[in-house]
């Protein structure tokens, strides 16, 4: 069917009038030429991948917006994705090559990649485990310097000791004041005791202190536990007994409390006379003996004339349940028994159950006469205005023991803890809940009043007391070690009751200064008595470390984080930190033997001791200190594996004065005489590396001298370098055999030979006559300075074939260097 043109304009018109009809879409107006292009551009992005209905419509996408889509193709096929470490674009199937060559290069990436994370990982971890146990030192330290447990506030005292004492332990002078030197005598005096096999007991010799001590406190507590240590010792006898076992025991505990309150009253009592006697003409004491009488004449002084609440009449004018509140007070019952004998008439039954009182052992009641008591006590008792009256039968019946704290009678700390301490009960009886335990007691001034309520900060032996007598032994030292000014008493206190054996210690010795253990009684605390021992010698140990010695003697037998011997530890820490090697450790005489140090009198096996210094300092980087102390020890092995490590360091340098490398050179000099007149038990291999060592020590001082001939000479008997094409081989032979430490300052052994030889080559060329040294000087004849000249470029070619066939990776520039100056000499 075939169509005219007049009906193909027709039909444009009519599409045309259908457009315009009402349609939303704007028309478009393109000439031919338009319309050609973009038929050429449409046509030129189909042709290539025909069907890919997906790229068609990206290139038509992309064509509308100006791109030109096959610039844009060849560009993105021409990126190299091979220099990141992202695996490679795929590539088509059908190119087998470069699919194996993509494959392969991933493959090398993905190596690269993992071993690149592995080297992170891995350094990452050593750096932490580096850190982490750094930490852990400083840690130690720092924990060591805390005033207390739970405290913010750190002890830089002993430390500002250590900067401002260094200069003056020159002139002798000491950080410690005269407190504790006299302690510090003691600890010796028990010490050397001890290394005598005789018996000693250190509070004995506290107690002979005693008159220096201006504070009535401190010498009271010393008479106290010495009185403690005797209980012990009687209720121990010969048998060893754990500690946990003595101090968690009930008869402990009523013999403790018995103490305590026996303690107060003695106090209490030189209280009473000591204000009767200063006030005689008001007290009017009379020439009767007795505590009666004696409290008769305090209650003048102390009560007012007229007293309200005081009831059932008085004794001799002196109002009756006062004389005997008082005289219970001070420790006699005999003398509250006089004065008991004068209660009124309805009141009888009392005086039975006084006299019950006084005869218990306990000084307790029986369960049915204390019922009997308590039950007069809430009839009629409770009710009276006579505090002093509630008050004793509040002691004989323990009545009211947790809700009256009979304030108005016992106002003073002193007379509170006592009036508790008679109340308390260790012994449980059946049905009985009105007393209170010793735990309740303890609990309530340790944690429910605490340090605030009794002011501790102002009044700290006041409260250092209060936790004492009540058996808190661990929490009393600690509090009062934070106070500078009685640190010292708190130290040998705690080292007293140490040697006591009624210490409770902690399980290990990185605790804190005080720590609760879940298997102990509240609110029972553990004082780490190592800490404790170690902060405190902080403060000297310095300026007087034969002092700081002594107290860490008394730490033998614990075992410190790592399960090393603490004793040893505490050693090395002192010798390292203030340098005193000889005084501390001895030194070696010329002939070879040890002279004594301090610890000699302290251990026996010293040379373990000076071992274990040894190995810290190597741990430490004090390398030069290690070396005379492995040597001190007789381990001639590892000193010299350390002095050949540090000798291979400074071999090539040049010798400057103070320079390390001449303190070395000193110090292996000393010691390679003594091992050759003296013997040593190094192996052969160290022995042999350590003298060669010094022969190239020898070789460079030459060398830097400008001794040219003597360094080659010298350089020819070491036979380390081949000079001449036939003893090559043989000395890359040899080369496989030499340790690393002769291995390493080989680059610099050949440099400076070839230097020597190319020197001399240059000075032939310069001076008209041959520098023949030796076997050499016969070569003065016609030809003489070439035959030289030749024989010194054969020596040269023997180091560049030597150089090229040890098994050795040489510096790239010494290789350059050697093949410039072998040029050179061609």
């Amino acid at each position: 069917m075939s169509s005219s043109f007049g009906d193909l304009l027709q039909q444009a018109e009519q599409l045309t009038a259908d457009m315009d009809s009402g349609w939303e879409l704007p028309r478009v107006e393109r000439n031919l030429h338009q319309l050609a292009e973009a038929g050429q551009r449409l046509w030129s992005q189909t042709t290539g991948v025909a069907g890919d209905s997906a790229q068609v419509k990206a290139s038509i996408l992309l064509g509308t917006k100006g791109f030109d889509v096959p610039r844009l193709s060849e560009k993105l096929d021409r990126l190299d994705t091979a220099k990141t470490f992202e695996p490679l674009e795929p590539v088509r199937e059908t190119d087998i090559q470069g699919f194996l060559r993509n494959e392969r290069e991933n493959a090398i990436l993905a190596a690269i990649e993992e071993a690149r994370k592995n080297t992170f990982n891995q350094a990452e971890k050593h750096q932490w485990a580096c850190m982490e146990s750094e930490w852990e030192k400083e840690k130690e330290k720092i924990l060591n310097s805390l005033l207390g447990a739970g405290q913010e506030t750190l002890d830089f005292s002993g430390e500002a000791e250590v900067f401002t004492t260094s200069s003056l332990s020159l002139q002798g002078r000491s950080a410690l004041d005269a407190t504790e030197l006299a302690y510090a005598r003691q600890v010796y005096i028990h010490n050397e005791a001890l290394l005598q096999s005789a018996r000693h007991n250190i509070v004995d010799g506290f107690l002979t202190l005693i008159d220096r001590f201006e504070d009535p406190i401190i010498k009271d507590m010393w008479t106290f536990i010495k009185e403690l240590g005797e209980e012990l010792q009687r209720s121990r006898g010969s048998s060893q007994v754990m500690t946990e076992e003595v101090r968690f025991s009930m008869d402990f505990q009523v013999a403790f409390i018995k103490m305590a309150r026996s303690f107060l009253e003695g106090r209490y009592l030189k209280f009473v006379q000591d204000t009767v006697y200063s006030n005689l003409h008001q007290a009017k004491l009379g020439g009767v003996p007795g505590t009666l009488q004696l409290v008769k004449s305090f209650l003048k002084i102390k009560l007012p004339p007229v007293v309200q609440g005081l009831e059932d009449g008085d004794v001799d004018g002196t109002p009756l349940w006062p004389l005997i509140y008082y005289c219970l007070r001070c420790g006699d019952p005999k003398a509250a028994l006089q004065a008991v004998k004068h209660v009124p008439q309805h009141l009888a039954e009392f005086r039975d159950f006084f006299v019950e009182y006084l005869n218990s052992k306990e000084s307790r009641l029986s369960p049915s006469s204390e019922s009997k008591l308590r039950l007069q006590y809430r009839r009629s008792i409770r009710t009276s205005q006579d505090p002093f009256k509630r008050a004793v039968y509040c002691l004989i019946g323990q009545c009211d023991v947790q809700s009256d704290s009979h304030q108005e009678v016992a106002n003073k700390t002193e007379d509170y803890l006592w009036l508790k301490l008679r109340q308390v009960t260790v012994r449980e009886e059946e049905g009985n809940n009105d007393g209170v335990s010793f735990q309740w007691l303890q609990t309530m001034l340790l944690e429910q009043f605490g340090e605030a309520h009794f002011n501790a900060y102002q009044k700290p032996l006041l409260y250092f007391q209060v936790l004492f007598l009540t058996g808190q032994f661990e929490a009393a030292i600690e509090f009062l070690s934070r106070t500078e000014a009685f640190r010292s008493h708190a130290v040998h206190f705690a080292i007293a009751l140490f040697k006591m054996h009624v210490i409770l210690l902690p399980e290990s010795i990185q605790a804190q200064l005080v720590t609760t253990f879940s298997g102990d009684p509240q609110p029972s605390r553990r004082l780490n008595f190592a800490r404790l021992i170690m902060s405190y010698t902080r403060k000297f140990e310095v300026t007087d470390p034969r002092e700081a010695l002594q107290y860490f003697f008394l730490l033998r037998g614990m075992n410190g984080p790592q399960g090393e011997d603490l004793f040893m530890s505490c050693i090395s820490e002192l010798v390292l930190e203030t340098r005193e090697f000889e005084m501390l450790l001895g030194k070696l005489e010329p002939d070879g033997k040890r002279k004594p140090g301090c610890i000699d009198k302290f251990h026996k096996d010293t040379q373990k001791i000076i071992e274990v210094v040894a190995k810290d300092s190597a741990d430490k980087g004090l390398s030069e200190e290690a070396v005379k102390l492995f040597d001190l020890a007789k381990n001639h092995d590892r000193a010299l594996e350390i002095l050949n490590k540090l000798l291979s360091q400074v071999i090539s340098a040049s010798s400057g004065l103070q320079s390390p490398r001449d303190r070395l050179q000193t110090l292996a000099v000393d010691l390679a005489q003594r091992y050759r007149t003296l013997g040593h038990s190094a192996s052969q291999s160290r022995i042999s590396t350590f003298f060669l060592l010094l022969d190239l020590m020898q070789f460079f001082d030459l060398y830097h001298a400008g001794q040219q001939d003597t360094a080659l000479d010298v350089m020819h008997k070491l036979r380390l370098v081949p000079l001449g094409s036939e003893a090559v081989e043989e000395r890359v032979a040899a080369f496989r055999q030499y340790n690393d430490e002769i291995r390493r300052n080989l680059p610099d052994v050949l440099l400076a030979t070839m230097n020597i030889l190319y020197t001399k080559y240059r000075n032939t060329r310069g001076s008209g006559q041959s520098p023949l040294a030796g076997s050499q000087r016969n070569l003065r004849d016609d030809g003489g300075q070439e035959r030289y000249r030749d024989i010194l470029r054969r020596q040269a070619r023997a180091l560049i074939t030597f150089a090229g066939l040890i098994p050795y990776r040489l510096p790239g520039d010494t290789n350059a260097r050697l093949v410039q100056m072998e040029v050179l000499m061609n």
